[in-house]
């Protein structure tokens, strides 16, 4: 399913074979929550943008339209009309965030819809069942995502209850996917590293679920409150337990220099809602660093958004009439600014995958770590 087609110090340079297409790795999956990217995206657009891996979630949809109708309209794929490989969180990290009052037990976790209050309840097999009916490409691992920081003794109950579940996913997806009824047999499930910022912890939890040979893992758990360098330690800590041979997914992470400094640390796999969030408030990805579309000095600018991008937007729009659009209210401003961003991030790992191949990686690192981040 994964090879590993070069690498560059701790950088990989893969690919990843799945039922529904190949994905040249390092990637990044691009956030459709409830199978639309928030901005006015179509499936359709994110072709036209280089995306390789639509990410939707499974909490949302199971609350709307309902995973049982998806299934019947077909699944994701033929829902959305998205054609390539798709991601399904396990709805986990929105368990724990958006529901309220919340109840965790062995068996899994009741709790309040964000919607409108009615109780819900999920465990490890309701989410591989949910995620089935989706019929996505890769499903997530049901797992307890803690704030940072936690306490030690809680974190370390949380990771090995993670862990636990983990399992009864295996078990589950295993019978779903024997299933004749089930409509893609080929579902592949990743695991999820937990243990918070905790070194000892994330090392046991890392080993322990390498031990069950999933086709991939992910690192969950950050950008959750702690530093910025905090979470590049977790990494290092981490990545020397994770299996070679599998792609590595660090999860809801980040900037264009996040993602930078991860690759350099051996991540395949990105998905973060940033890009498509900041656009819709004027904030603008480039390769001179980030641009706030909003500020009068582009009240008159003729330029393109990023004059070294070659995006849709940056070959027809000039910024003074972006800027209008956002000054105005107009839906469109969102769709454009959106449209550059995304195709910003997923160029910006096309062009790491180049510089990978030609050996070239390491200079480029060096170079754009000290200049995505800067504020025009």
């Amino acid at each position: 399913m994964f090879k590993i087609i070069k690498k560059e110090n701790k950088a990989r340079r893969g690919e990843i074979t799945t039922v529904h297409g190949r994905v040249q790795t390092p990637a990044f999956m691009n956030v459709a929550t409830c199978g639309a990217i928030k901005g006015a995206l179509s499936a359709f657009d994110l072709k036209k943008i280089k995306c390789q891996i639509m990410l939707s979630n499974t909490y949302h949809l199971h609350l709307r339209p309902g995973d049982e109708k998806v299934r019947q309209l077909g699944g994701l794929h033929r829902f959305t009309r998205w054609d390539g490989p798709i991601l399904t969180d396990s709805g986990g990290f929105q368990v724990f965030s958006l529901a309220k009052l919340r109840n965790i037990k062995e068996e899994g976790v009741t709790f309040q819809s964000h919607i409108d209050g009615h109780r819900i309840f999920m465990s490890p097999e309701v989410s591989m069942q949910i995620q089935s009916n989706l019929g996505s490409t890769i499903a997530m691992a049901f797992d307890e995502c803690v704030e940072n920081p936690s306490p030690y003794d809680y974190t370390k109950k949380s990771s090995q209850l993670t862990i636990r579940w983990l399992k009864r996913c295996k078990d589950e997806m295993q019978r779903l996917n024997s299933l004749e009824t089930t409509l893609n047999n080929e579902q592949m499930l990743f695991g999820i590293n937990q243990g918070g910022i905790y070194e000892d912890l994330r090392v046991d939890n890392m080993k322990k679920i390498a031990e069950l040979d999933l086709p991939g893992y992910a690192i969950g758990g950050l950008a959750v409150g702690e530093e910025t360098e905090v979470m590049y330690n977790i990494i290092d800590t981490v990545e020397p337990h994770m299996p070679e041979d599998k792609p590595r997914y660090l999860m809801g992470v980040g900037t264009p220099v996040n993602i930078l400094e991860a690759v350099h640390r051996g991540v395949d796999m990105f998905d973060c809602v940033m890009p498509s969030r900041n656009a819709r408030h004027g904030q603008l990805f480039t390769w001179e660093g980030v641009r706030n579309i909003n500020n009068a000095k582009y009240e008159l600018d003729e330029r393109p958004i990023d004059e070294s991008c070659d995006c849709p937007v940056c070959r027809e729009f000039s910024r003074a009439y972006i800027r209008h659009l956002m000054k105005a209210g107009e839906m469109l401003a969102m769709r454009l600014c959106v449209i550059h961003n995304l195709y910003f991030y997923n160029n910006l790992l096309e062009r790491i995958r180049d510089e990978l191949d030609s050996g070239n990686f390491e200079k480029f690192y060096k170079t754009y770590r000290l200049i995505l981040n800067i504020r025009i």
